[in-house]
């Protein structure tokens, strides 16, 4: 039995789907009820008229990757864990919540997978735990180091990816995959996808920086063919195409039919509408749209090596347009079931 953590997340959710294309039975555990729905859409959307034969070899369960005694019971029988689930917030006042999502569930998983003697885990940690590279494309040997510029979300999974680290050193067959930002059909008020929302509405300004995305489709691919090798004790970047913000901005308003955005939003601006945005949400208690830590991220130039994961396994990456495509068809399918 397969457990998959964060199962209705963009990438969980896509992860069941290739699971399930490929015969496997999979216990799915999560803490949001409605939100499985909207899983059950995508596997429409893949599907078809197979969805619900496909639907049947999920065990949906839920729990919280805090509460012990939920996770022991989640993972009772299981033989293979896929642990996709975290919290991805840039604002600060998150950042206790990114720990204990993030590093505290981690150590529980890796600790309950050690005790049941679980064959292999394959644990989702992010570029953000890498190191940059700043001569050049960043690789997985780079080293992260902390910073005044460095987000809290990067801090959670590197001490969350350093949690795997020890489960290895104590027995734990284990591999680790860091995508960049990923891109697939879901939610566009969540996560990444919040910039298609964003893209609708027109964008006139962008940041100057760069950096990499990738399809939910090729990550997941990338898990599954892990969790089926002899590969264990290492650390794949898994990324798509590197690319400056304002191609990506310039290439959704275009999908999107949207003027491209034509100015570069000098960092003093970003970070004065960031600094209002983060008070707004202290006396609101709700936390959305642009933070310092995103801001920062915006004004970076960055870029990954993908050599090491494609000599690796067979992968071949999804192009940016067919990624864009797949997000808008697949979205508008699932909101319109919604409806």
């Amino acid at each position: 039995m397969i457990l998959v953590t964060g199962a209705t997340g963009l990438l969980g959710s896509h992860l069941l789907i290739q699971l399930a294309e490929q015969g496997e039975t999979c216990r799915a555990l999560y803490r949001n009820k409605a939100k499985i729905n909207d899983v059950h859409g995508l596997f429409c959307f893949y599907f078809r008229e197979k969805a619900e034969e496909k639907w049947l070899s999920i065990e949906w369960v839920q729990g919280d990757l805090l509460d012990l005694s939920s996770l022991e019971e989640a993972m009772s029988g299981i033989s293979h864990v896929y642990h996709c689930a975290a919290l991805v917030s840039f604002f600060k006042a998150d950042f206790e919540a990114c720990i204990q999502q993030n590093r505290i569930a981690t150590a529980n998983v890796v600790n309950f997978s050690l005790r049941n003697k679980v064959e292999k885990l394959c644990y989702v940690s992010s570029t953000a735990a890498v190191g940059v590279n700043t001569k050049g494309a960043s690789t997985e040997a780079n080293k992260w180091e902390p910073g005044s510029e460095v987000s809290g979300y990067s801090v959670s999974k590197f001490l969350a990816e350093k949690e795997v680290w020890r489960g290895i050193e104590e027995g734990l067959n284990a591999v680790i995959i860091n995508p960049c930002v990923i891109f697939g059909p879901g939610d566009w008020d969540s996560s990444s996808l919040a910039i298609f929302k964003a893209a609708k509405k027109g964008m006139p300004f962008y940041p100057p920086g760069s950096n990499a995305i990738v399809d939910a489709r090729d990550v997941a691919n990338a898990m599954i063919q892990f969790m089926k090798s002899n590969i264990s004790k290492e650390r794949f970047l898994c990324v798509g195409p590197n690319l400056t913000f304002k191609a990506l901005f310039s290439k959704l308003s275009e999908k999107l039919g949207k003027k491209e955005p034509r100015y570069s939003s000098p960092k003093f601006i970003a970070l004065f509408y960031a600094l209002i945005n983060e008070l707004l949400g202290h006396i609101t208690g709700k936390s959305s749209g642009i933070s310092i830590e995103s801001v920062h991220s915006g004004y970076k130039t960055i870029s990954y090596d993908r050599s090491k994961i494609e000599k690796a396994i067979p992968i071949h990456f999804h192009t940016l347009d067919e990624t864009i495509e797949n997000v808008l068809n697949g979205s508008a399918y699932v909101k319109n079931r919604r409806t």
